[in-house]
């Protein structure tokens, strides 16, 4: 084993050669006295160096800052990445390969930063959760267990490094070129912030994760997005600038790799244009999007403009850096009207923006109708129990790190974090990968962690369901959000249907087939509502002619959160007609229709 690569300890852990603890503070390992200054040794010219408990020689080798003010900076962190998933959202892969028009840049309302539903928020928390669970001593397969065992939906390299696991192939292999297809997509670049965020100033904890967390699904440059984004928010608790900061975040990946190429490319591209980002976009548009060398290792280098590559998608994230100029709405509007995966992009240049800020210089629009009750969902934090958590993490990491937590003389807590030089993982190219690491879990353990386990994934077969909740209907373009089914109870009604439309352009339709009575008085009857946060418009058709068009929102529903309506039939006594429900989207916010009555009433 080289010393310039990550190694792991007997038991997976990539940093389970020192004495340490969980966040309860049991100590987990304990090392012979011996060896312990051996292994300091060997750690910090590992890439696992950030776990080292050496002691910078003097307070000029400390970083400083108040823990209010760390607190403070991580908590407009995710404010950033909420308030430009939710502002980017409406746009998202609906302009790829060309600039979103200015027109279509959404309004910002104060109702979207409540993005509880989204999976670029509610998958990193599924990390978070697992060192809250077992420590920073959790261990490879700990981790693929976790995300094995997840249950919500998935795309590109998340779900086929899900699969993996599920079918025993443990990480690293889970994310290998070999198994995955999908290495080089910007999955573990969407889900990365959090490791910055609990890292203030110690950019190798963002490596070291993405070594633990970014191989579930990634390799090559598909990490080291990861890592780059990980690193500007580590650096962005001490340094304002945006370019500094981007610069920081590239010290986090090997220089050599074609990520650290593009992000370089951009900085050049906005030193000689720095006035006009669209010139900008059209150099990265030419050389990252339609010259397919430079995509042959992520899915979308298949398709002609759909890009779904870390690279492009985290020069976007930086072009709302440079550009924006530290303002929140320009860094926001530039990183989504850069198009592709237009709500990631800004979500992640506005966290990393906010963590600049922090809270108090967030504008007040972004917290105004901030929810501290709702739950994201698929986890089991609040926003109040997230920053608690991440808190906690960060306490620990620093503390590893070698730094100390200390009071001044006002009593105020105080970090003191050593300064550090990152060291990047080693190259990897996803499209000349080396070798496998036969890294696999056991037969006992597949079966009892995933093959005894309902770990259905993908979509929900509504039609099933719609069978049993009313007979007769069938259902089509229903999506993934928002985990549509069936739900006990909701605003006082029992056994409540749930459907979202499949994306903005494509509404989710209930319909049937209905043959009426010569003497028919037939009505149709239904009751509907709408997300907390959301709204949603109900069309409802009949032979393809609209008969009802009704916004179903807070304004229009009665006090106890419904709408009914009660359609009259018989002008179409003695036909075979084809009714349809519309669950039509608005403004791609919360589209989620909630269904009670469904039913025909016959007189």
């Amino acid at each position: 084993m080289k010393l310039d690569e990550p190694h792991p300890a007997e038991d997976g852990s990539l940093n389970g050669l020192y004495s340490t603890r969980n966040l309860t503070g049991t100590y987990m390992k304990k090392l012979p006295l011996l060896c312990f200054a051996c292994t300091l040794a060997i750690i910090s010219i590992a890439n696992t160096s950030f776990l080292c408990h050496a002691k910078p020689e003097n307070q000029n080798q400390y970083l400083k800052i108040t823990a209010d003010d760390y607190l403070s900076r991580m908590k407009a962190g995710w404010i950033g990445q909420m308030a430009g998933v939710g502002w980017g959202a409406p746009t998202e892969f609906l302009h790829n390969g060309e600039i979103v028009p200015a027109e279509e840049m959404p309004e910002w309302k104060p109702e979207y930063i409540n993005q509880f539903w989204q999976d670029d928020l509610y998958v990193e928390m599924t990390f978070l959760k697992s060192l809250e669970d077992h420590g920073w001593d959790v261990t490879h397969k700990e981790a693929g267990i976790d995300f094995g065992l997840s249950r919500y939906p998935l795309w590109h390299a998340n779900r086929t490094g899900r699969r993996n696991l599920r079918a025993g192939i443990a990480p690293p292999d889970s994310g290998h070129p070999q198994f995955n297809e999908h290495a080089d997509d910007i999955d573990y670049q969407i889900e990365s912030d959090y490791s910055g965020l609990i890292a203030p100033g110690i950019p190798q904890v963002p490596i070291t994760l993405g070594e633990l967390f970014g191989r579930l699904m990634n390799y090559g440059d598909g990490v080291y997005g990861g890592q780059f984004i990980g690193g500007m928010y580590s650096a962005a608790f001490f340094e304002s600038d945006p370019e500094k900061i981007v610069r920081a975040g590239l010290e986090c990946i090997p220089v050599e790799s074609e990520y650290s190429k593009c992000i370089h490319d951009v900085l050049a591209w906005h030193q000689a244009n720095p006035e006009n980002w669209e010139v900008t976009w059209q150099l990265i548009e030419e050389k990252y999007n339609e010259d397919h060398e430079h995509r042959k290792a992520s899915c979308g280098g298949k398709r002609k403009n759909f890009n779904i590559d870390a690279k492009i998608n985290g020069a976007y994230v930086v072009m709302g850096l440079l550009y924006g100029e530290r303002d929140p709405d320009k860094t926001i509007e530039i990183a989504t009207r850069c198009g592709q995966d237009s709500d990631c992009n800004p979500s992640s240049a506005a966290g990393i923006l906010f963590t600049t800020l922090g809270m108090g210089q967030v504008p007040d629009k972004f917290t105004s109708d901030l929810d501290q009750e709702s739950v994201f969902i698929h986890t089991p934090y609040t926003f109040p129990k997230l920053i608690e958590v991440c808190s906690l993490l960060a306490r620990d990491a620093i503390v590893r790190a070698g730094g100390k937590i200390t009071r001044d003389e006002q009593g105020r807590e105080i970090f003191l974090i050593p300064r550090k030089k990152a060291l990047p993982s080693p190259l990897e190219q996803s499209w000349e990968p080396g070798q496998i690491a036969n890294s696999r879990y056991t037969d006992a353990e597949i079966e009892t962690y995933f093959r005894s386990q309902d770990l259905s994934e993908g979509r929900t077969d509504m039609n099933k369901i719609l069978a049993d909740f009313a007979p007769g209907w069938q259902i089509e373009g229903c999506g993934l959000e928002m985990d549509p089914g069936m739900r006990d109870e909701y605003r006082g009604r029992k056994n409540i249907l749930i459907t979202h439309p499949d994306d903005s352009a494509t509404p989710c339709i209930l319909s049937r087939e209905l043959e009426l009575p010569a003497d028919s008085k037939s009505k149709l009857q239904l009751a509907v509502s709408h997300a907390k946060h959301g709204d949603w418009i109900l069309l409802i058709r009949i032979d393809g002619k609209e008969v009802e068009n009704t916004l179903v929102s807070k304004q229009t529903v009665d006090k106890t959160g419904w709408l009914t309506r009660e359609i009259d039939l018989s002008p179409y006594a003695g036909k075979t007609i084809k009714l349809e429900l519309v669950n039509q989207p608005n403004d791609w916010f919360y589209e989620a229709a909630y269904w009670d009555e469904l039913r025909l009433i016959n007189p």
